[in-house]
């Protein structure tokens, strides 16, 4: 019978494959581009890049989170409540006490940031504040520090740069084939016109394939951060009703934006639970919350 614990292990196990699989096609894909114009320089230059881009993104991600949601900090003083909920369930996870920030808006949501346990951020909307009871704000709150502990945050990070690269890569060779360029010092014409056509397929394909695995690990690690969390917090009632109320407000946030959507409990521009196909699943950034609930009632 499946419990929280067997959701956990599941979800880290799938997590890592799709990374592994995401790592194959990024190399797969620079090492074909650096075979046909005959170059090791492209592959070197886009680990070169993604490194640079994972240290910037490491170090200043959670201040661009923030400030794109329009997040304050706040005292304990003002959120009371709020306060004792992280600070409490931080010391029940073994995690360091997390800045905390609010959200002024309306629409029930959260997100947790930063680099590491040790420089976390926990941010609240002033509407989820306004619509939680104690038990509810606590398994939002576990949810929240459960991608600290899990270090989601790095895990997040290092797959958007990942999804530039490749980006990145392709947009170089279809620019490169628009120009005229081509493979060099290649006498078999026929040969060389086969690996144009393959590269350009790659080019196209390629991108859509990395934000696909990019869009399932998040949704992989939502479902890690609802069991955690109702684990931490004992009590996975709490969570549930949560998500309920949570997906029961259809408005997006006023700041919703396409590039920290992951980063929230719940899609910013809104739950979307009308029955949609597989396909269509397959591009969301969150598992759908009756898809959520139902798992967590599974202990």
């Amino acid at each position: 019978m499946a419990t929280l614990y067997t959701h956990q292990t599941e979800n880290i196990a799938k997590t890592w494959v799709l990374m592994v699989f995401f790592l194959a096609v990024v190399v797969a894909l620079g090492g074909f581009f650096s075979y046909y114009y005959q170059s090791s320089g492209i592959l070197y230059f886009a680990i070169i890049f993604s490194i640079f881009a994972n240290i910037f993104s490491y170090w200043f991600s959670d201040k661009i989170a923030l400030s794109v949601a329009g997040a304050k900090p706040v005292s304990r003083g003002e959120y009371f409540d709020l306060y004792n909920a992280v600070e409490n369930l931080s010391i029940t996870a073994g995690l360091p006490m997390p800045k905390i920030y609010v959200i002024p808006d309306n629409a029930p949501n959260a997100f947790a940031t930063g680099r590491n346990k040790n420089h976390a951020t926990v941010a609240v909307t002033s509407g989820l504040l306004q619509i939680m009871n104690k038990t509810e704000l606590e398994g939002v709150i576990a949810h929240e520090l459960s991608h600290i502990g899990n270090r989601d945050i790095l895990l997040s990070t290092m797959v958007v740069v990942l999804v530039g690269m490749v980006s990145l890569l392709s947009n170089m060779f279809m620019r490169s084939m628009w120009f005229g360029g081509g493979r060099r010092n290649d006498n078999d014409r026929e040969g060389g016109n086969i690996l144009a056509i393959v590269g350009i397929v790659l080019a196209i394909l390629t991108p859509i394939i990395a934000t696909l695995i990019q869009l399932a690990i998040s949704r992989k690690r939502e479902l890690l951060a609802d069991s955690s969390g109702a684990l931490l917090t004992r009590y996975p009632e709490g969570l549930i009703s949560a998500l309920e109320k949570i997906g029961a407000y259809n408005a997006p946030m006023l700041k919703a934006n396409t590039a920290t959507a992951h980063l929230y409990i719940s899609n910013p521009f809104g739950p979307n639970e009308k029955k949609i196909s597989w396909i269509a699943k397959l591009f969301l950034t969150h598992p759908p919350i009756s898809e959520r609930i139902a798992a967590l009632e599974q202990n």
